[in-house]
């Protein structure tokens, strides 16, 4: 049987906060914040059948993004490539762990023909782990980029990347493929790295991207967090302050939905209250664009992220 929910109070210990601390009185059901309506539609059934004809997959899916009906009705979304297979084991993440298919080379031309296929403007392009791999498949990720501004080269390119176990080969191929926006998500803080994150590391995902912006030092660069795994308030502040600290344009922070049972509890839920006030912090931090809210993902809103963080930085 699933854990019980917490219920939620606010915490007079820290009003200017905003924060919240758990009691024990358990609730059934998702707050009403957290409801979505089912993904239907026209331009979601298309992308769909794009999908399978092509035999390509997308996190959308694979992760059960609350946000899957929303997007692909604004033909958006978020295509993962290397097969639907991870090396690690993410305490938090649904997709699937375990030996991945072989490699296959043809997969950026048969992505850039869907991407054109469907005219996007923006397209976001990420991957399961593939420790397996000589560069971690970096060069899917470099060989996609190249692939799509052949065809659509007014279309902005983001890549959501592993962290290539700190490779600096392996990021500087997918850096000289310019991305539009090099993102690879910190997840949490630096304590529930052990619990929630046991294959990456919390100083290596923050060196990565620090290199990513000396390597393009005009390009944007991107990081998630996702909220309520057991982090408190005050580590969160750490974390944003340490994405600064490797110069990172642009943040996004969400909920986490546990996918099943057999993943890692939601120790509490963040009220919209709280996202807005870390997204008042964030900007106050200096980060170009934060975008903060309980259904908040990597890629969501990703299509209107790329010209307001150029905006802001123009005007710093």
């Amino acid at each position: 049987m699933a854990s019980p929910l917490i219920q939620l109070t606010r915490s007079s210990a820290a009003p200017e906060t905003g924060r919240v601390e758990a009691n024990a009185v358990p609730f059934e059901r998702k707050p009403s914040w957290l409801k979505v309506k089912a993904p239907g539609g026209g331009n979601y059934a298309r992308l769909k059948t794009l999908m399978r004809d092509l035999n390509l997959h997308t996190v959308c899916e694979e992760a059960r993004c609350p946000n899957i009906g929303e997007c692909w009705e604004h033909k958006a979304a978020t295509f993962m490539i290397l097969g639907d297979v991870c090396t690690r084991n993410c305490a938090y993440c649904a997709v699937s762990h375990g030996t991945p298919a072989p490699f296959d080379p043809v997969e950026p031309v048969r992505l850039a023909e869907a991407v054109a296929q469907l005219g996007l403007q923006h397209v976001v392009i990420t991957s399961v782990d593939r420790d397996d791999l000589p560069n971690g498949g970096a060069e899917a990720f470099a060989g996609c980029i190249t692939e799509i501004k052949q065809r659509l080269p007014g279309s902005s390119v983001e890549v959501l990347i592993p962290d290539f176990k700190g490779s600096e080969r392996a990021l500087q191929i997918v850096m000289d493929a310019r991305p539009d926006i090099l993102n690879h998500n910190l997840e949490t803080v630096e304590r529930m790295y052990r619990l929630a994150r046991p294959g990456g590391r919390y100083p290596r995902a923050l060196e990565l991207l620090a290199k990513a912006r000396r390597m393009v030092p005009d390009g944007l660069t991107k990081s998630g967090i996702i909220v309520g795994m057991g982090e408190e308030w005050d580590e969160l502040l750490v974390a944003m302050r340490d994405l600064r600290r490797s110069d990172v344009n642009i943040l996004t922070l969400g909920q986490y939905l546990r996918p099943s049972e057999g993943h890692l509890p939601i120790a509490r839920y963040y009220t919209p209250d709280e996202f807005n006030e870390l997204r008042r912090i964030g900007l106050a931090m200096g980060f170009d664009h934060v975008e903060a809210s309980p259904l908040t993902r990597s890629s969501y809103h990703a299509w209107e992220q790329v010209d307001q963080a150029k905006a802001m930085r123009a005007l710093s």
